[in-house]
């Protein structure tokens, strides 16, 4: 982490998990838990059904909530599809975009989550746009190449002061809910491969001011390892994340 250049943050990704009254049960129980932390964003990416309740109940904390995908049409015949707007106004700040889980199971390309995150920025929204290898590819000696690709395209034809407003979410996908996870050392190679992406891309004062995380079964007992490297600015969450206990820890591990 470098909190000189840049924001830590630390967001959960609930998933497809957890009811309103659930939802408000977890955020009451962990605002005491991590009440008086500093040093890094707090944020819940919620399901949809979820985003008002769990607003209202980090009402007067420093957490914040997220979403968890945006469509990149303002309105229209979309069924089941959400706007950026619909998100802005029942109080989502963040919207996790690109997740692997959504590449796999419902076909997003990185054109696709361009897009997206070009509609999220536009509404003022903060887009965690995750990149990440297959373990097939990092097998191959790939990841470099793979997750260059990615930051590229996804990145694609958004300014300097749109960059700056990005977060990306370094996820090999081989250590997503597997129990696998990247070490440090891996961790902080790859982010540091994105920020030399977005310096090639961009430049150097802005490649350095961006927020790179990592997610991938990220855990109280490796949280402060993976955050003490140069290049890893926070985390992005997912099972630990619903047990407020956990999440508080790795959030206390970022605020040291």
């Amino acid at each position: 982490m470098n909190r000189e250049l840049r924001k830590t943050v630390i967001a959960g990704n609930w998933k497809m998990n957890l009811t309103p009254s659930g939802a408000r049960k977890l955020i009451n129980e962990l605002k005491p838990l991590i009440d008086g932390v500093t040093g890094c964003d707090i944020v819940v990416c919620v399901p949809f059904t979820d985003i008002e309740a769990a607003r209202e109940a980090c009402e007067g904390s420093a957490v914040k909530v997220g979403a968890q995908n945006v469509h990149f049409e303002a309105k229209g015949a979309f069924t089941g599809e959400i706007s950026a707007e619909m998100l802005k106004e029942c109080g989502a700040e963040y919207v996790v975009i690109g997740h692997s889980e959504r590449r796999q199971y419902f076909g997003e390309t990185d054109q696709v989550v361009n897009l997206r995150a070009k509609a999220a920025l536009a509404a003022g929204i903060t887009p965690i746009i995750c990149v990440g290898e297959l373990l097939k590819e990092r097998e191959e000696g790939i990841t470099e190449e793979i997750v260059s690709m990615q930051t590229k395209l996804c990145l694609a034809g958004l300014s300097c002061e749109d960059v700056k407003r990005v977060i990306i979410a370094y996820e090999p996908v081989w250590a997503i809910g597997t129990g696998k996870t990247a070490t440090s050392d891996q961790a902080d190679e790859v982010c540091g491969i994105i920020r030399n992406v977005i310096a090639k891309l961009y430049d150097g004062k802005t490649a350095e001011a961006v927020t790179i995380q990592y997610g991938g079964s990220m855990k109280p007992g490796n949280a402060a390892e993976l955050l003490g490297k140069y290049n890893v600015d926070g985390g992005l969450i997912g099972g630990a994340s619903l047990v407020a206990g956990d999440f508080a820890a790795i959030v206390k591990a970022a605020g040291q």
